[in-house]
């Protein structure tokens, strides 16, 4: 996790600035497992981790990859999969989601999983020497069509 949270790539819009030592991450990396309510997944792909996908903490998901897996459908299908596992394995109603406003690729992949978006702020995050805002986007749990009685 270390190579994609000290790449500048991967962490331009991420909610922190690149990790400067294996020591952060560490800690970053202990945070998330022990995380009460968390349910984050490392993203492996090849036998490579390339990088974490889940929920920081419900109902906020979230996702990084590394720069050199873009584009190649892997984050539709992480995020697909943590979708699907906490319907199935919590009852939160909603899940929510912070967005760069700069950051395109991530807001095309939200919406494609069925996100939309709730609303703007400005200022959110202080990255870089630099203040960022952040679109915030939900996805409401599926509701089962109700079942018509057999004629």
């Amino acid at each position: 996790m270390h190579r994609i949270l000290s790449d500048p790539r991967a962490m331009g819009f991420w909610s922190t600035d690149p990790h400067p030592d294996l020591e952060t991450t560490a800690e970053w990396l202990a945070s998330m497992i022990g995380r009460p309510g968390g349910t984050d997944f490392i993203v492996e792909f090849g036998g490579e981790v390339i990088g974490k996908a889940g929920a920081w903490q419900l109902p906020e998901v979230g996702f990084i990859l590394a720069p050199d897996h873009w584009g190649k459908g892997l984050a539709h299908e992480a995020m697909a999969a943590i979708i699907a596992h906490l319907w199935a394995t919590t009852d939160t109603p909603r899940l929510t989601a912070d967005v760069d406003p700069e950051n395109h690729a991530s807001i095309r992949l939200l919406t494609k999983l069925g996100f939309h978006e709730t609303h703007r702020a400005e200022k959110t995050f202080f990255i870089g020497g630099r203040w960022v805002g952040s679109i915030y986007f939900a996805l409401d749990r599926p509701t089962l069509a109700p079942t018509s009685p057999a004629l």
